[in-house]
């Protein structure tokens, strides 16, 4: 994996594919090449991606007894984007790093091409309880053994040995406490936006992610059937389907945010069908690859 220094914190990503830049954020005690392998093979067709371990996680050294919070994320996506030099980018984000990418959004709009946004929720419960009760080290280490092994596996490498414990008690603590985005706030979220959720999430109810979308200036709400949490590992296949769909619509839009030109449309051979529905068959009509969407 790759390192950039920002926010004085060596961020670590992997980066991979060419294209428009897509920022790909993970979840809460996870890290971005595991949360995302079943979207990279797909995504890296059209995008140039960069999966970002957060702060504490993974290969991004922190020690969070020195402090953990939403913000401190929201910081370190912009300064890992202005290292990098991402003028504007996609971002992609689930659980904590959905709240990243959707309070980053309240803030930094203009940076943003699109955004989709997994598994997070605006309101205090129940995913406080729920994290508080889940991400308790003590409990985890008597009732899910093979999970503290993992996550031991996961983050020791370069956190140290038991640096997982910290971090869980830090992750529960913010959700618990971290302010709350308001109306007024998401408001100023003027780009596209999708919205994926499961039916059966335990942090976000259903009905919570409609109020969501309709506070959203222009979001467009996609809630997965028999899919918990992890909606993008649970059902890959329709996961990709609404990024694709969504990536398609707004190329437009995104391509206007970003500064680029918008392509001509395609133009299918008459009888030819692959070309009207496989969108891997489509060839741009330019050489631009700054926004080649086609390729999904």
């Amino acid at each position: 994996m790759a390192q950039v220094r920002a926010n004085g914190l060596d961020i670590s990503y992997t980066v991979e594919g060419a294209g428009p830049p897509v920022v790909m954020l993970h979840g809460a005690t996870s890290s971005a090449l595991e949360d995302w392998s079943a979207q990279r093979p797909l995504f890296r067709k059209a995008f140039r991606i960069y999966l970002v371990d957060a702060r504490g996680h993974g290969g991004t050294k922190w020690d969070v007894r020195d402090g953990f919070d939403r913000d401190m994320m929201v910081d370190d996506l912009l300064a890992f984007a202005d290292a990098l030099d991402l003028a504007t980018f996609h971002v992609v984000g689930f659980s904590m790093g959905a709240m990243t990418a959707l309070t980053f959004a309240t803030r930094h709009p203009d940076r943003l091409r699109t955004a989709m946004i997994c598994g997070i929720d605006i309101v205090r419960e129940p995913r406080t309880s729920v994290a508080q009760r889940l991400m308790d080290p003590e409990r985890i280490i008597r009732d899910e053994p093979d999970w503290a092994a993992q996550l031991e596996r996961r983050h020791g490498p370069v956190q140290g040995e038991g640096a997982w414990q910290n971090l869980l008690r830090a992750i529960a603590t913010d959700v618990g406490e971290a302010r709350l985005l308001t109306p007024e706030e998401l408001l100023r979220i003027r780009l596209p936006v999708q919205l994926v959720y499961g039916d059966r999430d335990v942090f976000v109810p259903a009905d919570h992610a409609v109020a969501i979308h309709r506070q959203l200036p222009d979001s467009r709400l996609f809630i997965s059937p028999n899919s918990p949490h992890t909606v993008m590992v649970a059902q890959p296949g329709l996961f990709n389907m609404v990024a694709a769909g969504f990536y398609r619509s707004t190329e437009k839009i995104a391509r206007e945010r970003a500064g680029v030109e918008p392509r001509m449309p395609l133009r299918a051979t008459a009888g030819d069908g692959a070309s009207v529905f496989e969108p891997a068959a489509a060839t741009a009509d330019d050489d631009d690859a700054n926004d080649d969407f086609s390729k999904w």
